[in-house]
């Protein structure tokens, strides 16, 4: 009789495992990182209220439902390394990339075994999604005979049939070492806007096969900067708009799932290429970066549009930042004589080691969470975003990722009081900054990237507190202070870690003192 039964009581028990599965995804928030390109902290207008006149209104409304962070930064003064501290909880500089970017076909930066966000939601049962400008390296399939037709061309170079059957050969395969092995279930994007392959990549492969080099006209004059293949019909201007309808569709197909949603969007601006679309052209009345600003805002705005018409406003947490400071190139100095500061009160820009170089913006609402409106000025950093993340999924992060990552849950329930003690920022060239409280010592003179500035000194100490413009160098004064902040900069590389846990190691050796030299 009971083993006649058995097959019921199976069948019952396992629809009420399914159910109580389907329960908890229900209880389960959705995330979204909104993360610009660019975007300087004196950009946004909340947070530049004196000193900026670019409006971004959809940036401000997501502030006010909100909290603003004034002491948020990235890891790095430039691209690839913010993206990959963001995404992995751990500091960039503990990887090979010492300096600089993630070349032009470059190797995937993201280690294969290394878990990020994406990867630590999926386990708990989350859809996740890439929509946007990744430029963390992929496994090209570039062979050593083929790696000539990829090489530097001029900005006229025209495609021989060498070039089109070498590019057939290699965009015709899958790639390797992108988004989909890295965590997320799909990718959509350009991998840098204005570096080849001019084309959309979708999970592995491209969208077409590049068969032409790009158009002289779209490069230069902060359009594209490097040549290389490209469709025959590519547009730049397209880019942001079909970035967004994408992301639109991926939140519409997700709302409809029982499982959360997670969904990076790495936006393509308003980093350069500065292809403003029409409809914004000239609409700042200051420049074509200010436009791209507010066509960029008008991005986000409709992204925020799709998650409320789907009715998920309310169990979506929303993470608002950008990976760097305003580029100087677009225009920044000309800008500012028109009364907009895209620094707004911070010394420096995009790839320097001073604040312009990577304090951003940050702005998180969580509904019922969050209360509105709120400002916090506790010291935090994108690599807080993973532990974060898991916080707000209720799952923990395995002692061997996210060796930098500190949960913010408690500033964003409205405690006071630090979640870190100590954060790092580089500059482009490597140069390395650490912050204590107000104090913070750059390990080395000048800015560490392309904004001009002498120092005579071997090193420099800010009290931010009271010198946010870093015009200052309380270096010499106090030198106590000074072995202090050194010794614990050589605790946090030789322990491989900034969080409690067991040392870890780092992937090569960091030479952070490099930089550093004798008074003359």
């Amino acid at each position: 009789m009971l083993l006649a039964k058995m097959p019921r009581f199976l069948t019952h028990l396992a629809l009420v495992l399914v159910l109580v599965s389907a329960a908890k995804a229900a209880d389960k928030l959705n995330i979204v990182i909104l993360y610009a390109d660019d975007l300087g902290y004196g950009d946004v207008a909340c947070y530049n209220p004196t000193r900026g006149k670019i409006p971004t209104p959809h940036i401000d409304h997501l502030a006010a439902e909100g909290m603003r962070f004034t002491d948020a930064h990235s890891s790095s003064g430039v691209c690839s390394p913010s993206r990959y501290t963001l995404l992995t909880g751990r500091y960039h500089w503990r990887t090979r990339l010492q300096r600089g970017i993630v070349g032009k076909w470059g190797k995937p930066l993201i280690a294969p075994d290394r878990l990020t966000i994406a990867g630590l939601l999926r386990r708990d049962g989350y859809r996740t999604a890439c929509i946007g400008k990744w430029h963390l390296g992929w496994d090209w399939p570039i062979s050593a005979s083929e790696r000539r037709f990829f090489g530097k061309a001029k900005r006229t170079a025209k495609a021989t049939e060498g070039h089109r059957k070498a590019w057939k050969h290699v965009f015709e395969q899958p790639i390797a070492g992108g988004p989909t092995t890295r965590g997320f279930d799909e990718y959509f994007g350009t991998d840098v806007p204005n570096w080849p392959p001019f084309c959309f990549i979708e999970n592995d492969r491209t969208v077409g096969i590049p068969s032409e080099f790009l158009p002289a006209r779209l490069l230069g004059n902060n359009m594209a900067s490097q040549q290389g293949p490209a469709l025959a019909d590519w547009k730049l201007e397209p880019i942001l708009p079909t970035l967004v309808e994408r992301a639109s569709e991926f939140i519409e197909r997700a709302a409809k799932a029982p499982e959360p949603f997670f969904l990076y969007m790495p936006l393509t601006s308003p980093h350069t290429p500065l292809a403003v679309d029409k409809s914004w052209l000239g609409t700042s009345k200051l420049n074509r970066y200010a436009d791209f600003v507010m066509e960029t805002d008008d991005a986000i705005g409709r992204v925020l549009a799709a998650i409320a018409r789907t009715g998920q406003a309310n169990r979506t947490v929303v993470i608002l930042t950008s990976d760097n400071g305003c580029a100087p190139y677009i225009g920044a100095h000309a800008l500012e004589k028109k009364g907009h500061y895209p620094s707004g009160p911070l010394r420096g820009y995009k790839s320097d080691a001073w604040e312009g170089g990577h304090r951003i913006p940050f702005v998180v609402r969580w509904p019922g969470v969050v209360a509105p409106g709120t400002v916090c000025d506790e010291l935090v950093h994108q690599a807080d975003l993973m532990a974060t993340c898991a916080s707000i999924a209720g799952v923990e992060v395995p002692g061997n990722a996210g060796e930098d990552s500190f949960d913010l849950r408690p500033l964003l329930e409205g405690k006071r009081g630090p979640v870190r003690e100590l954060a790092v920022s580089q500059s482009a060239n490597g140069l390395l900054a650490l912050r204590r409280g107000d104090w913070k010592l750059i390990f080395g003179p000048g800015s560490g990237g392309w904004t001009k500035g002498r120092d005579s000194m071997p090193a420099q100490l800010y009290d931010l507190g009271k010198d946010l413009a870093e015009t200052d160098n309380r270096y010499e004064q106090e030198p106590e202070l000074v072995a202090e902040l050194t010794e614990l900069m050589a605790e946090l590389v030789r322990n491989g870690r900034s969080t409690p846990g067991p040392s870890a190691k780092n992937d090569v050796p960091v030479r952070w003192r490099r930089f550093l030299r004798k008074r003359r």
